[in-house]
């Protein structure tokens, strides 16, 4: 499977390590990032229909590139009524993903990963945890 372009790894790096406690690490596929051993961002590459998990929830083979997080209860309904570019995954409980594209929001992806990581850290972290600050541009993640 492809990696993820490096722009996009080092957008949404600056976002996650701003957070207390977060560390990153290479995932099973793409990058991850995570506090205390619980992950609360994914980002990776669906190619040629693989990870097949992936390319189902998204309904592509791609090539796409997309990041999971956690979503508060309730927020998760929301995005259970949401359209693409989001997507509400089978495993875990409250997992959310989102297809990047040129026109991504990185402001809010910043609070959706801030609030994915105030959901799995323990409480004093999560209550440390501010929002990062975020450039606003966009990217264009098949660009790369």
């Amino acid at each position: 499977m492809p990696d993820v372009a490096l722009d996009v790894v080092e957008r949404l790096r600056a976002i996650c390590l701003g957070l207390p406690e977060a560390y990153e690490e290479t995932a099973w596929t793409g990058v991850r990032w995570r506090v205390r051993t619980k992950t609360f961002a994914h980002v990776l590459v669906i190619d040629d229909g693989k990870p097949g998990p992936y390319a189902r929830f998204v309904s592509t083979d791609g090539p796409v590139t997309v990041v999971t997080f956690r979503a508060p209860g309730e927020e998760l309904e929301a995005f259970r009524q949401s359209p693409q570019p989001f997507f509400v995954a089978r495993w875990g409980r409250d997992v959310v993903g989102l297809e990047l594209h040129g026109d991504t929001d990185w402001d809010e992806l910043g609070e959706l990963l801030t609030d994915s990581f105030r959901v799995m850290a323990p409480q004093g972290l999560a209550a440390r945890a501010n929002l990062p600050t975020v450039q606003a541009s966009t990217f264009d993640p098949t660009n790369g």
